[in-house]
């Protein structure tokens, strides 16, 4: 648990998001998910999942920012695992994913649907680069919980990663991201 605290705590502090909102429109989840998907047919699935990612939105500023830590990913095969901590995102050096971004035009206070498709513009981190990222997302009120979903595409050179000429052909050009969260109010 104190890991998650901390994680918390420094999401918190690296979106800005540490005042208190008189508003009471802020909404966390550090058990979102994320799953990739870089496949090719013919080939053993690439695909991982990581059960632990935090996210913390400030609906009063229409602000999100979400922290993955690379080693929560889970493959179906331990060695694939390994290569990707260990070959393609050089987790020792870098060890998280960050993303900072905006809802567009949303207003949280006047939301009176269930369900709302919302564009979010912001910036992703990983492997020591940034990349500009724009994709619809999906909010879904359910009582006291806001349930964010959504996915978009990367390469694998956005971030500089280089894939091996021996495995190129294995590993799709574009990799799918999908997101799963469900925030409740903090």
């Amino acid at each position: 648990m104190k890991t998650t605290q901390r994680l918390l705590t420094l999401l918190l502090i690296i979106a800005g998001l540490t005042s208190t909102s008189a508003l009471g429109q802020k909404y966390i989840d550090t058990q979102g998910t994320i799953q990739f998907e870089a496949s090719e047919e013919l080939f053993e699935p690439v695909k991982a999942t990581n059960n632990s990612v935090s996210m913390v939105a400030d609906f009063s500023k229409n602000e999100i920012a979400s922290l993955a830590l690379m080693k929560g990913f889970r493959f179906k095969n331990s060695l694939m695992e390994e290569h990707f901590n260990e070959n393609y995102i050089e987790s020792e050096t870098y060890p998280k994913a960050i993303f900072k971004g905006k809802l567009k035009d949303f207003d949280f206070s006047n939301w009176q649907d269930s369900t709302a498709m919302i564009m979010v513009e912001g910036t992703l981190t990983l492997h020591g680069e940034e990349k500009a990222v724009e994709t619809p997302v999906t909010l879904t009120r359910d009582g006291d919980t806001i349930r964010l979903q959504g996915n978009f595409n990367v390469t694998p050179g956005d971030f500089a990663i280089e894939i091996p000429k021996i495995v190129r052909n294995k590993i799709a050009k574009e990799i799918n991201i999908q997101l799963d969260f469900n925030l409740t109010e903090k």
